[in-house]
């Protein structure tokens, strides 16, 4: 942004703008503010784990979690393709490409893919997360395979379907399976749907370790879910809160395993109830120690079993019409000694099993980018993202101060930039670049070109010390945008000159962005551009210059001339340490003299400081701010007292300038109503 020089005089004693500005985002929370959840913890491995242990624990919780739990997080922790880039595959070649790269990658699965020929084995390498995108993503009539070696694989929201031959239904000499893995460790299998496969819908093999099986569902086959096959005894395997429903053996049999942990699991309607002798669920064999608990068994033939060489305890279980065997024998372990959780009554488990297992939408929607466990910076997780990406990616920043700049291209919408700790002040991205070297985009901090990109419980500044420095282009900029449909929530934003810049691509081309329960900083145009901007539920500081007659202004919009909507200021507080009458609410701004650029404000239902001037509009670059348009709207506060020189909406008029109105657009964007 180019106008006359406005460098602030250094003031004695004057704390830093940043400093101040973290202290004032704590202090100056407006009502109805948003605080974000707790999240993952920024490492891998046990330390991850923690933020799952309690995978029974509701669905704002594990249920809903992105790293596994159990077994598979323990040992280094299981991380699947974190730290590779992100693609989407709708076809069996792409699939097949990226599921047995070298490299790690998040594989996106749209839709449904037809493996062939028939049977047919996709080869999965190590380092890999394949996720059905939304609740649609299948693969029929063909098997993901995992050779001996491979490791740290999650698989999730995925069915995998319809291999089964008519006819064959011991399928002897096909061996097609869902999933089958041999000699393999770190392993998550988590809201898949398996039906009507040939053999094994899921077959954990030979030795393999640290495994997680959670959430999915298994329905209308004959031998459904082995492990072991192998004299010796090594697996460890976490199996909870999965659904057997029409399956007749297998539900899992488990051999030669060192622990296997089955808990909130939930058993019904087996195929083929005749055959009193392989119609079975949980078989505990070889010398398996195997711990059942709140389990849910119902219409169910030797709901457990155990073999003489085996242990198995059971504890906490609903059976409901079932017969046969009912084993319980030995100590088989604590699995407590080994990861933290807490199982479901048994009582919940079939509600729970039924609405929550299998692929889930909540689950598919989005794929989460942890920074730094994951990714080292914020920009390292942005480029991970695909060109042209179409579903929505979570940036999930750690707590911490990240000094670093970030660009969104414009050819990587959807992204959402979420800080995972209790308050904004936690996580910062930083940096402290002025405009003298690189304009206001060379400037910027964080920089969005993209459309559809979301920011929560965050804190973004420039720190640039423009009291510091003689430049010619002081203004730094927190954040630049030029993208549509751009939302801010639990947001801060922390700079001096130039701190927001919300613009769009050309003059006429019209971006909206939408700031709520935020916090903004700063003293000269601190708020402008050309995009429609509402500020709601937020508070603004406008930061004294040392001045005792000119402070600065708090917005600076270059709306084009057609476009009615320009920033919009409402149900906000406008603070200040500046003296009485010294602050402006804002002048027009006309880039390259352009006269087309017809800035629009209105500032409504909002308190005003004392610092507010009485005649709070004022000229620039020689364009008049009478020519531009200026409005308020029943304001309140010691700033607020109307004069000849505040024009005012009627009420009439007020009802066309609504945070709706501003935002609708061609499409009917409405991110005011989410919450």
């Amino acid at each position: 942004m180019t106008h006359p020089t406005s460098k602030r005089p250094p003031a004695a004693g004057r704390t830093p703008a940043a400093v101040l500005g973290l202290a004032c985002a704590l202090a100056l929370a407006t009502a109805g503010q948003a605080q974000a959840a707790p999240a993952a913890a920024a490492g891998t491995g046990t330390a991850r784990s923690a933020a799952a242990a309690g995978a029974g624990e509701g669905a704002a919780g594990g249920r809903w979690s992105d790293v596994p739990h159990g077994f598979a997080s323990l040992a280094g922790g299981t991380t699947g393709g974190a730290g590779g880039k992100v693609v989407t595959v709708t076809d069996q070649a792409g699939l097949a490409k990226y599921a047995a790269a070298e490299e790690p990658y998040i594989i996106r699965v749209r839709g449904s893919i037809a493996v062939e020929p028939f049977g047919a084995q996709i080869e999965v390498a190590s380092d890999k997360t394949i996720v059905g995108a939304g609740d649609t993503g299948e693969i029929v009539h063909g098997e993901l395979h995992l050779a001996p070696g491979t490791h740290n694989v999650i698989i999730r929201n995925l069915t995998i379907r319809d291999s089964a031959v008519e006819g064959n239904w011991d399928c002897k000499d096909t061996d097609f399976d869902g999933i089958q893995m041999d000699t393999v460790h770190h392993v998550w299998v988590d809201h898949n749907r398996f039906s009507n496969i040939c053999d094994g819908q899921l077959d954990i093999r030979k030795d393999s370790e640290y495994v997680t099986v959670s959430y999915n569902r298994f329905e209308n086959n004959n031998k459904t879910f082995g492990i072991g096959w192998t004299s010796n005894v090594r697996t460890q395997i976490t199996v909870d809160h999965n659904w057997f429903a029409g399956t007749k053996q297998r539900n899992p049999s488990v051999d030669n395993a060192a622990y296997a942990h089955l808990y909130n699991n939930y058993l019904t309607a087996q195929a083929d109830p005749d055959d009193p002798v392989w119609t079975y669920g949980n078989w505990s064999r070889g010398k398996t120690r195997m711990v059942i608990e709140n389990s849910y068994y119902r219409d169910v033939q030797h709901p457990y079993q155990a073999d003489a060489t085996a242990e198995l305890v059971e504890r906490g279980s609903i059976l409901q019409n079932t017969t046969g065997r009912h084993d319980e024998w030995g100590e088989a372990f604590d699995p407590h000694a080994f990861y933290a959780y807490r199982p479901d009554p048994a009582a919940a488990v079939p509600a729970l099993v039924e609405r929550f297992s299998g692929p889930q939408k909540r689950v598919g929607d989005a794929v989460t980018l942890h920074v730094p466990a994951d990714y080292p910076t914020v920009q390292a997780a942005v480029d991970a993202v695909p060109a042209g990406n179409d579903g929505r990616v979570v940036v999930a920043v750690a707590p911490g101060t990240y000094r670093e700049k970030v660009f969104v291209p414009a050819a990587k919408p959807n992204i959402s930039l979420q800080g995972t700790g209790q308050k904004r002040s936690e996580t910062v991205i930083v940096h402290d670049t002025p405009a003298a070297y690189g304009g206001s985009s060379g400037s910027a901090t964080v920089r969005i070109a993209a459309s559809d990109v979301t920011a929560r419980n965050l804190t973004f500044a420039n720190d640039f010390d423009e009291a510091a420095h003689e430049l010619n282009g002081e203004q730094a900029l927190a954040v630049k945008t030029t993208g549509d449909r751009i939302v801010f929530e639990d947001t801060a934003f922390l700079g001096n000159q130039d701190t927001l810049m919300t613009d769009s691509p050309a003059p006429a081309a019209v971006s909206r962005v939408y700031i709520r329960d935020s916090y903004i900083e700063g003293d000269v145009d601190f708020l402008y551009g050309r995009a429609t901007t509402v500020v709601e539920r937020s508070v603004i500081r406008a930061l004294s210059r040392g001045s005792a007659t000119n402070n600065g202004y708090i917005t600076a919009p270059s709306t084009w001339k057609g476009n009615p909507y320009g920033f919009l200021i409402t149900r906000s507080r406008i603070v200040s340490d500046a003296p009485a009458g010294t602050f402006h609410l804002g002048r027009p701004w006309h880039p390259g003299g352009d006269p087309d650029a017809v800035g629009q404000v209105l500032i409504r239902d909002t308190w005003l400081p004392a610092a507010i001037k009485s005649a709070p509009w004022t000229d620039m670059s020689g364009f008049s701010w009478k020519d531009a348009r200026f409005a308020e709207y029943r304001n309140s506060g010691p700033g607020a007292a109307v004069t000849a020189d505040r024009p005012q909406l009627g009420a009439e008029e007020a009802r066309a300038y609504t945070v709706a109105a501003y935002l609708r657009g061609t499409d009917g964007w409405a991110p005011h109503t989410r919450h």
